[in-house]
């Protein structure tokens, strides 16, 4: 039996890069076969990191089956999941995201959700000493991870735990963390092979807010005026998007990293309604600021309201 470690759909760094943290511990650590699977194709800055650090993409996984062992990271949530997750055997749960419920499993399991960053910081924690095994490479992965979730410490969701362990996984790696920071949303940043309706999914989650099912999509960027040169083309199939995907509405928040706040796009009334009882903004056009706000699990979600 091989333990399939998995994030969400539509991975991120974090989604990508915690299945293989978690893959070798298991492996090498525990002597337990496991292997890291995706859920949907990695974003441009995680599939930077597989690069940089010499890790091949772990195979996608479309659904689980009842046969399947799972151990599921960086989410709880059941609408980032696959469709066949509650058939399957979850053995495990390591995340960092509010508990969403739904999630059903065949047993008691370990369960660990803690308030920080990044789930590879929780990793870290739960390994205990044979964190000192971890190879370079992932010691990479891991730090990508941290700086990829707190954007550099800029995000609220930072803690004192995060930043300790990224500056001491630079300082084993001999790694400049502005200037490898600054490569990774260099990376994130590219968006040109994207299609805009692969941009509205890339880096996304399903809420439902008052019976009102949203797909909350972040840009994270360095280049902000990259995203808002294809405005149009977003707008435009937000609402296919919505309708393939069986949402009410797409929320597109896009998120420039060195000024540290979001640009909301405000596709039809309802996103202005939701940006001026969300946010305390008054709307004007078809965007609308959001100056602070770089943090959809702190800032955005727990402000939604319709």
């Amino acid at each position: 039996m091989t333990i399939k470690v998995f994030g969400h759909k539509s991975p991120d760094t974090d989604a990508t890069g915690s299945p293989v943290i978690w893959a070798w511990y298991l492996n090498e650590c525990r002597t337990t076969p496991a292997e890291a699977r995706l859920l949907g194709e990695p974003n441009s800055e995680a599939l930077f990191v597989l690069n940089r650090w010499g890790i091949d993409k772990p195979e996608y996984l479309e659904d689980t089956t009842a046969a399947d062992t799972c151990v599921v990271v960086d989410t709880n949530n059941v609408a980032e999941l696959p469709d066949s997750i509650n058939d399957s055997n979850v053995t495990e749960v390591i995340d960092h995201h509010m508990l969403q419920g739904g999630l059903k499993t065949k047993g008691p399991i370990n369960i660990t959700i803690r308030p920080v960053a990044c789930t590879a910081t929780i990793m870290h924690d739960l390994m205990g000493d044979d964190a000192d095994k971890m190879p370079e490479a992932i010691k990479g992965v891991m730090l990508s991870c941290i700086l990829s979730d707190t954007l550099e410490f800029r995000s609220p969701t930072t803690t004192d735990v995060d930043r300790a362990l990224a500056e001491s996984l630079a300082a084993d790696l001999g790694v400049s963390i502005p200037d490898y920071a600054a490569e990774m949303f260099a990376a994130k940043s590219d968006v040109s092979s994207y299609s805009d309706s692969e941009l509205l999914r890339m880096d996304s989650k399903q809420y439902e807010v008052d019976g009102t099912k949203f797909r909350v999509s972040v840009l994270e960027t360095t280049s902000p005026s990259t995203v808002l040169a294809r405005k149009a083309g977003l707008m435009e199939d937000m609402a296919a998007v919505a309708e393939e995907d069986g949402v009410d509405q797409v929320l597109l928040f896009l998120v420039d990293i060195l000024s540290e706040e979001s640009i909301l796009f405000v596709a039809n009334d309802l996103v202005k309604t939701v940006a001026e009882k969300s946010f305390g903004v008054t709307v004007d056009s078809d965007l609308v600021s959001l100056p602070g706000v770089v943090s959809r699990k702190k800032q955005i979600i727990p402000a939604l309201k319709v």
